[in-house]
């Protein structure tokens, strides 16, 4: 449409008709704001306005092409990281671009989680230690991984989901994303440390975790919050 007007078109029913998918049924709306008063001098200024998107995306596709080129012998980092839940490509290119995709660089997972700045740090007076924020680090992970996080968190039945939702309820949803941050590169470092296979160890980890009689007691407080009365009993053995 903004080509059409700089090309002369004026007509707004027929600016409409080049209208696409979602915004065909809004065509007596569109119509109506098209008819207005686009000047000679608005085309010059959408032409230089869409010359430099052009060159923009020009440029992005001639890096990408030289990221592909570069990455090509990162082949099996790719395959290896893609399968994590909130790793996607982009994510991938900032941890191979920071850290050489080296892992022997670091002697533990925590030592690679304290450089990208996603541990907690500490603080120490009269003796005693107590939390505080997280420690600087490579701000350019930090900001790639702590994305792939909140990404990491919305995937179904996943173990990043189930420890995202964990976190947020007591500590607020910036700190589980910090936290699920944290779990991914120590993720990442074994991966690449080991070549072993990522294997998603569930939605229902946590759960599965708990101690069985207070998982129960957890339940009954929460029905009777609800004003049922609770009565356990032990399920009898099955025999054969």
């Amino acid at each position: 449409m903004v080509e059409a007007l700089i090309a002369g078109e004026r007509d707004g029913a027929r600016l409409a008709e080049l209208a696409k998918g979602k915004m065909r049924p809004k065509m007596l709306a569109l119509a109506e704001a098209l008819s207005g008063h686009f000047g000679s001098h608005h085309a010059v200024a959408c032409e230089r306005i869409l010359g430099h998107l052009d060159f923009l995306d020009a440029s992005i596709a001639a890096l990408t092409a030289q990221i592909d080129q570069r990455a090509a012998a990162f082949a099996q980092v790719y395959a290896s990281l893609l399968a994590v839940p909130g790793l996607d490509r982009l994510t991938i290119d900032v941890i191979i671009a920071e850290t050489g995709a080296d892992m022997t660089r670091f002697p533990t997972p925590r030592d690679l989680a304290s450089w990208v700045g996603v541990c907690p740090g500490s603080h120490e007076s009269a003796g005693k230690r107590r939390r505080v924020g997280t420690t600087g680090g490579n701000q350019w992970l930090r900001r790639a991984l702590i994305e792939s996080a909140r990404a990491a968190a919305r995937t179904k039945r996943s173990y990043f989901g189930a420890q995202y939702r964990q976190i947020a309820r007591r500590r607020g949803p910036n700190k589980a994303a910090i936290a699920v941050a944290h779990s991914l590169i120590e993720l990442v470092w074994h991966l690449l440390s080991t070549g072993e296979v990522y294997n998603d160890l569930g939605e229902d980890y946590f759960t599965n975790r708990q101690d069985p009689e207070r998982r129960a007691r957890r339940l009954v407080a929460q029905l009777e919050e609800l004003g049922f009365k609770v009565t356990l009993e032990a399920a009898s053995a099955v025999t054969a």
